[in-house]
């Protein structure tokens, strides 16, 4: 969806991206990493193994609030810069997995929060699809809000389960909401995220 919007004209800041990089070797969120887990979350390379470092956290809750502490500030700082640099008629979407568990809405100060919904078995098998362990996936949906608390939180919906051309239609409806959200009292260059 995200990559829609931003044919559509709307700048994108990808979390995932920002936390990826942020942990690329020789940063300091890599060396409290690797502070805090260990060497054996490392490649031969220097770079870490995701893969085992995911495992870790979402069987481990305390491992994960502990990659979080690392990862989340350095997140938090790119999100709050992309906003300040969000020039008059630009839109900005942050897509993030974690924007309800971190109450991004509230936290900086968006104009409004899409959620891409899709039952849990579609999530699951999608996961799966992408080369991803089921007992891994299962455990990374797990690890996120719920299915209900992302419906909850979201002022806008998007039913991720139909064609590509469905899916363009939402992104079309959704872009048209994203532009009325520059209709409110102090939101000259809206911002949103995505779910």
């Amino acid at each position: 969806m995200v990559a829609r919007l931003a044919a559509r004209g709307a700048r994108v800041l990808d979390a995932d991206d920002v936390a990826h990089r942020a942990l690329e070797p020789g940063t300091p969120a890599h060396q409290a990493v690797r502070e805090a887990f260990g060497p054996r979350y490392e490649k031969a390379d220097g770079t870490l193994d995701r893969a085992l470092l995911a495992r870790l956290v979402f069987a481990d809750a305390g491992a994960r609030a502990t990659l979080e502490a690392i990862v989340h500030p350095v997140v938090e700082q790119a999100v709050r810069a992309a906003i300040a640099a969000n020039g008059p008629g630009e839109v900005l979407v942050v897509e993030a997995a974690l924007l309800v568990e971190r109450d991004a809405r509230r936290r900086y100060g968006l104009d409004g929060l899409i959620v891409v919904d899709a039952p849990e078995e579609v999530a699951l098998a999608r996961l799966v699809g992408r080369g991803m362990d089921p007992a891994d996936a299962r455990a990374r949906l797990a690890a996120q809000a719920s299915r209900g608390e992302r419906l909850r939180a979201a002022d806008y919906v998007i039913l991720n389960v139909g064609t590509l051309a469905e899916l363009d239609e939402m992104a079309d409806a959704a872009w048209a909401w994203i532009g009325r959200l520059a209709d409110g009292p102090d939101a000259e260059s809206p911002s949103a995220a995505t779910s």
